[in-house]
């Protein structure tokens, strides 16, 4: 934002100056630093410099950044539209002129600048966040990447979960042959994502026993291979479903890139339910062997993302157990349109069971809590913000089960309350890698039901 005035005729003007968002955001100022110290100055300040170029003869008066926010929500009627790929791209290109919901300002703008701001964009004092300089961090990221190994972790290789590592003679892995003989719980990054959920849908796709891979798709990287290894399969001849999400926020355009180069390939690619946003990771693939129909499930809590697979904390489960196989393609046949029955054994399905389940297992340790049995709850999330869950967690720790929660982000749960939250512990970890992973554990009268 530039106040401007005219030396000969001292008329004063108002002039935005929009910075491309494919410059860097912090420039090196080359020299005189000694000792191989290196120097940045912020993009704004280097535009601030030279300001008397871009308006020459004129007298800038004052310069301020500021960063605006439009409500970037997708709001797409889906009972409506026919084609969501299309309605959803229309929606995308409406969303840059979306309404302001929130003006970040330096501190130092003056009353002048600021008014002639809230009364172009049309927003009120309410929508403005004075902020120390400079103005939008994501140009940290850049920084991160300098060369400076003093600066940063130590590298760390992901190593192979035991059950997935090579033969005695180096050969690859036989991953249904690991989860037929025990199922296989993966933490990442700790353990790899490529010999894991990579190698099983890479191995899915070229095995010849292989009718069937399902999977979903809520975000995923540039030149994935998980999305090629689908590619491959259907080019194999088999039948291969994604359910792509192509409403995950910010992922939209992506998504329908991908959605349609998988269509392209032959993948039946279907978008979930109405109303809905699927959100789950899971990978069915459907072998034959021996005469029959063996089902090999993953369940993560990861997206199925090479790239955030090494910055993002999440476990993901490999199992062979027949039972999850039939839940899970009773799901995808929900997901994908094509059933009614909506019961499944050994899952907590959103938004129909899941509260309700978990409401049941905290009921059942209050239980015995009263009953003068040891009872212990663990929970890790994202988020904790159902009030049902907190209200029941409240009613267990009033009763004297120990509670323990971890929690990432934003939490509704208050410990501080005399009498009935002193049993409930709230965490939340800071370290190297994003926590991702979301566990429910319940000690279940010492036989422990964990989702």
């Amino acid at each position: 934002a530039i106040r401007i005035r005219n030396a000969r005729t001292g008329r004063q003007d108002f002039a935005r100056l929009k910075v491309p968002p494919m410059l860097p955001r912090f420039v090196e100022v080359r020299g005189g630093g000694g000792g191989g110290a290196l120097r940045f100055i912020r993009l704004e300040e280097l535009i601030a410099n030279h300001l008397g170029d871009l308006f020459p003869g004129m007298e800038v008066l004052d310069h301020h950044a500021f960063r605006l926010t439009r409500n970037e929500d997708v709001e797409i009627e889906e009972d409506e539209s026919e084609n969501l790929i299309q309605a959803l791209e229309a929606e995308l290109l409406r969303r840059r002129f979306g309404p302001p919901i929130r003006l970040e300002i330096t501190d130092d703008m003056d009353d002048v600048t600021l008014d002639l701001l809230l009364k172009e964009l049309d927003i009120t004092d309410q929508e403005v966040y004075r902020l120390p300089v400079p103005l939008d961090l994501r140009g940290l990221f850049d920084l991160s990447k300098i060369d400076r190994p003093d600066l940063h972790y130590p590298p760390h290789l992901p190593t192979t979960a035991v059950a997935f590592q090579p033969g005695d003679n180096n050969e690859r892995a036989d991953i249904f042959k690991a989860i037929r003989k025990a199922d296989v719980l993966v933490h990442h990054p700790y353990e790899s994502f490529a010999t894991s959920v990579q190698a099983f849908l890479e191995q899915a796709a070229r095995d010849p026993h292989v009718l069937a891979i399902k999977q979903t798709l809520y975000r995923t990287s540039g030149d994935s291979p998980i999305v090629q290894a689908l590619i491959d399969a259907a080019e194999a001849g088999k039948q291969v479903l994604a359910l792509v999400e192509v409403k995950a926020r910010f992922d939209e355009a992506n998504n329908i890139v991908w959605a349609r180069k998988l269509e392209k390939a032959g993948v039946h690619v279907v978008y979930g339910l109405v109303g809905l946003k699927t959100h789950c990771k899971l990978a069915l693939v459907i072998r034959q062997e021996e005469g029959t129909l063996r089902h090999y499930s993953h369940v993560g809590t990861g997206n199925y993302n090479p790239k955030t697979s090494r910055l993002y904390e999440d476990l993901g489960l490999f199992t062979a157990d027949p039972q999850v196989g039939k839940d899970l393609t009773r799901l995808f046949n929900e997901l994908s349109g094509y059933a009614i029955e909506k019961k499944f054994k050994r899952l907590l399905v959103a938004p129909l069971h899941l509260r309700k389940g978990l409401l049941r297992h905290i009921e059942k340790e209050r239980q015995q809590a009263l009953a003068g049995k040891p009872a212990r709850i663990r929970i890790k999330v994202n988020s904790m913000v159902d009030e049902q869950i907190i209200d029941a967690l409240y009613r267990a720790s009033i009763a004297g089960v120990k509670v323990e929660v971890w929690v990432r982000g934003i939490c509704s749960i208050r410990t501080d309350l005399p009498g009935v939250s002193d049993n409930i512990t709230v965490r939340s970890i800071l370290g190297r890698y994003l926590e991702h992973s979301r566990i429910f554990a319940f000690d279940n009268d010492g036989d422990p039901q964990v989702y």
